[in-house]
């Protein structure tokens, strides 16, 4: 199986300067007839080395797989502002269209902050949605997310949308940071191993990379506007969807109450044997997941 480093790694620039927008993403093809293409969004702390098990398995089954770093993450720049999920989303459209040349629709799968994005990809460019897979975070704007915001199991929200602070705190100490929430979340904490902390502690210690993933958090309360305009404006999500979580993971129990207000037609979908980090707990299952819904 081919190792995130043997994947195809590319970088676009989606604007030049003033500030500079550049995306990077991984992909990988299938070696015979394509049978579509499958985009695949990170969530945080992490980045498209997130999807570094399930990458290969995806394409084998004949399937284009890109992974993007969104604005802000991995490798991508660094931009001071655009943290909306309707700008990520946008983002993201334009390097498949613009940059990449496809025009048709793709499989959106999203997981935790990439879910956000996933739906509101799929609100923004319904054409360009063969499918929607996406879940482990409650959605700005519904129920789900206004009853969780402040509550202990997500103490971060609150904690990462104060302005300054937290990158302060935590200047130094991003491998602990950040492993907090890789061993609290998951059902199977050894699915890190010591080289993946490494590889995400170096990603987040880069100059402005906590910075832009904070960002993400202080604008929630933005996307809770969009995604409650959009949901009166244009109706529910009518793309065929999916919404994925751990079989272990808290959020797994409203997710069925979170899809119907948002969603014409779902289904809910659980990753036996994890928690929050469904593709690096149990890869085998996640792919199992992502192939049996989007191949219906």
């Amino acid at each position: 199986m081919a190792s995130y480093s043997q994947f195809i790694h590319r970088q676009v620039w989606l604007q030049r300067s003033d500030p500079e927008i550049r995306i990077h993403y991984v992909e990988a093809k299938p070696s015979g007839a394509q049978k579509g293409v499958i985009l695949l969004i990170h969530g945080f702390p992490e980045s498209s080395y997130q999807f570094r098990h399930v990458m290969g398995p995806l394409s084998s089954a004949g399937y284009r797989v890109i992974a993007p770093d969104y604005r802000g993450a991995g490798y991508s720049s660094r931009p001071p502002t655009g943290y909306t999920k309707k700008v990520l989303a946008a983002d993201l459209h334009a390097l498949l269209t613009a940059h990449m040349g496809i025009k048709e629709p793709v499989h959106v799968v999203g997981h935790d902050i990439g879910g956000m994005i996933a739906w509101a990809f799929a609100q923004n460019s319904p054409d360009a949605v063969a499918s929607l897979v996406w879940g482990e975070c409650p959605l700005p704007g519904t129920a789900m997310y206004d009853d969780n915001k402040h509550t202990p199991a997500l103490w971060h929200f609150d904690f990462q949308a104060v302005p300054d602070l937290p990158e302060f705190l935590v200047a130094g100490r991003e491998k602990q940071y950040l492993k907090h929430f890789y061993d609290r979340l998951a059902q199977n904490p050894a699915a890190f191993t010591e080289a993946d902390l490494d590889f995400y502690a170096t990603l987040y210690a880069a100059p402005g990379a906590m910075r832009a993933g904070f960002n993400v958090y202080r604008a929630f309360e933005e996307d809770k506007v969009d995604n409650r305009r959009w949901l009166e404006e244009k109706g529910k999500v009518k793309a065929r969807a999916m919404v994925l979580n751990g079989e272990g993971s808290f959020l797994a129990q409203g997710a069925d109450g979170m899809a119907k207000e948002v969603h014409e037609n779902f289904d809910v979908g659980l990753v036996e044997g994890s928690g929050h980090w469904i593709a690096e707990e149990n890869p085998e299952g996640f792919v199992e997941k992502v192939l049996g819904f989007i191949g219906q």
